[in-house]
């Protein structure tokens, strides 16, 4: 193969033999698992109906549906106070969860870091619970502590604060341990405590990552609000469900947009909350 004018093929031989050298064994495994994996997931689409002709059926039925919910309409102003009123509740279920959780996830953040907790039990149990309570979907709280405590918002606070504590517990303790040993070392020379070490040393330097996760959290949690609000929770999801099954679907494509317009304004004003932290801790560093 002639090489273009101006490039000396032999000296970029030279220079990067790997980058001209033929299908070693460790690309080809990586090739024969590639292949394998895309050979999977084509069995699997198969074996789920993806090529059975259901996909563009349905889609063609989404358009009539789609084209029945506009335009948005909530059929009263009755209506439309009970959405705000119930949406208003959503937000507020998914803040007081979301800011429940980060309070209670922080000292077991602490406990599962390791360069904060020396002692590997205390490290080993505190990690294995986290997983626990991870690992149990927020619906399945929800259904929980409906049980426990009844229908309603406080159902619906408990579910979103209990699912929370284990991804906040998980995401705290791996900020905390990626923070710089060097202010906690300096603390500690200069005669201060391991807690001192901590709150002066850790803490800052981590509060804006910390921060950031809860606001995102708080963000999320508000749509997980209305799902939970569906099995009674509390919530806009009640009603959401209930235009559904009864299929007034103009008032369905109005809840969910009041949802979406929610959803963008708490991003909007985390946003510029998540600045406003990365700023001050900026000018007072």
């Amino acid at each position: 193969m002639a090489s273009r004018p101006g490039i000396d093929l032999a000296a970029l031989r030279a220079r990067h033999p790997q980058q001209f050298a033929g299908f070693g064994r460790d690309r080809q495994k990586a090739i024969a698992f590639a292949a394998a994996a895309f050979l999977l997931l084509v069995a699997g689409m198969a074996q789920l109906g993806f090529f059975s002709g259901k996909l563009i059926t349905g889609l063609a039925k989404l358009g009539d549906v789609a084209l029945l919910m506009l335009p948005p309409d909530p059929g009263s102003w009755e209506h439309a106070g009970l959405y705000a009123s119930s949406l208003i509740e959503t937000v507020a279920i998914a803040l007081l969860g979301t800011l429940s959780a980060a309070v209670l996830a922080l000292p077991l953040g602490l406990l599962a870091a390791k360069n904060v907790t020396a002692a590997r039990v205390v490290n080993f149990l505190t990690r294995r619970s986290l997983d626990t309570i991870r690992s149990v979907d927020i619906l399945v709280w929800a259904l929980i502590w409906i049980n426990v405590v009844g229908l309603g918002p406080f159902a619906g606070v408990l579910a979103i604060m209990t699912s929370d504590i284990g991804s906040f517990g998980k995401l705290f303790s791996e900020a905390i341990e990626a923070a710089d040993r060097r202010p906690v070392e300096g603390i500690v020379a200069s005669g201060g405590g391991r807690l001192l070490a901590v709150r002066f040393g850790i803490l800052p330097e981590v509060f804006p990552v910390l921060a950031s996760q809860v606001l995102y959290f708080f963000e999320s949690n508000t749509r997980s609000a209305t799902i939970i609000g569906i099995v009674g929770a509390g919530g806009i999801g009640l009603h959401l469900s209930e235009a559904i099954r009864t299929l007034e679907l103009q008032q369905v494509s109005f809840i969910i947009l009041m949802i979406l317009v929610t959803v963008a304004a708490i991003d909007l004003v985390s946003n510029q909350l998540r600045f406003a932290l990365i700023g001050r801790r900026g000018r007072t560093a």
